[in-house]
């Protein structure tokens, strides 16, 4: 059995910190917590689980943090969390059994990271993350904002799921905006990446006219991650969709068919231009397409379960519904509700083809 330090940088995180550390305490073997400024009781919360409690005079750096978290760590693995992903029991079961199994010659563990649920459960929003690192390759973080963790070796992809759970209150929500803008005035030369998620942050906080800017500054470079591409040509598609250019939003998501095979976020958003336009036949086809399109379950870019379950299947409905052929659209309407089975607009559907279907049987 292997041993694991966790690691974690902090700040001002009182409001989670306890459920994040309860839930993975009794599974780790070292807990080293580096705070890089609370005025809150984060510290008393983390000296509660770990006496590894250290100070880090903030550099607007995430990853010279991160570093140095890591360089504190004494056990054979480095697990990493922000104080507001938990483990749900399940995964907490399963990183037990990681931990008891894991072949002491794996260099890197991912693990899936969900962002996001609906009122289902259903995953809606998702990647895979390099997680659990062995100690003595002695990996780096890289970049201010929006670190990654610089990872190669033998890597294997787990079954356990990190849950984003954050807090209702966001503590500084245009750190990051500033810290890129710093970047920027004092001439620091952006990698790709940086210029991607420059043009996230312009898009979070709703300049999408920037964010446009950025995206097409990346994309221009030739040289970015496959995903943070594709992810880009999605995020230039809200970008023109926001300031009512339909036709931009639709040239951004064809535009994605430059760089991959087609993936149902796309093809869904090009069914759904059709489907504005009437043209029902072209938009069932992008829809079908959406439908048989599932990731694979080592992907490490963003996933969105729901462009090819439930959404296309409504969207297919619709279609159906427009050209008359209602046993189709019922059917679709139906794989539709196996995933939202108390979806109050696919209820209303059922009852909808259920009179169209069979309009006498309200007579007997």
């Amino acid at each position: 059995m292997v041993s694991i330090s966790l690691c974690m940088i902090v700040k001002d995180e009182e409001q989670v910190l306890h459920r994040c550390l309860s839930c993975v305490s009794h599974i780790v073997d070292e807990i080293v917590i580096v705070d890089t400024g609370s005025r809150d009781g984060t510290k008393n919360i983390a000296r509660s689980f770990t006496n590894r409690v250290y100070d880090f005079e903030w550099i607007d750096d995430f990853a010279a943090a991160r570093n140095y978290a890591f360089s504190l760590a004494s056990k054979d693995y480095i697990l990493w969390l922000d104080a507001d992903d938990v483990l749900l029991e399940n995964d907490q079961q399963k990183l037990r059994h990681l931990k008891d199994t894991l072949d002491p010659s794996t260099d890197s563990v991912t693990m899936l990271y969900h962002l996001r649920t609906d009122e289902y459960g259903n995953v809606t929003f998702s990647l895979r993350r390099n997680r659990l690192v062995k100690r003595s390759r002695d990996y780096r973080w890289i970049g201010a904002v929006h670190e990654y963790l610089e990872v190669y070796g033998n890597i294997i992809h787990s079954d356990v799921a990190i849950t984003h759970a954050s807090s209702e209150i966001d503590t500084d929500s245009g750190r990051n905006l500033r810290i890129y803008k710093r970047l920027e005035a004092s001439g620091e030369a952006f990698t790709p990446r940086d210029l991607f998620y420059y043009a996230n942050e312009w898009k979070d906080h709703r300049n999408f006219r920037k964010a446009i800017e950025y995206y097409e500054k990346f994309l221009e470079t030739q040289s970015g991650w496959i995903e943070d591409v594709l992810a880009a040509c999605s995020r230039l598609a809200d970008c023109h969709h926001e300031l009512g250019d339909a036709q931009a939003s639709f040239e951004a998501s064809v535009r994605s068919l430059q760089y991959a095979a087609p993936r149902p976020e796309f093809c869904c958003r090009i069914g759904y231009r059709f489907l504005e336009k009437g043209d029902y036949t072209t938009a069932v086809f992008w829809y079908t397409l959406a439908t048989g399109l599932e990731l694979p379950a080592d992907h490490m870019g963003f996933q969105n379960a729901s462009f090819h379950t439930w959404l296309p299947h409504l969207q297919l409905a619709v279609c159906y519904d427009r050209i008359g052929k209602y046993e189709l659209a019922n059917e679709h309407n139906e794989k539709a509700l196996s995933y939202r089975p108390e979806d109050a607009t696919m209820l209303a559907n059922r009852e909808y083809f259920r009179n169209r279907l069979h309009p006498n049987e309200n007579d007997l």
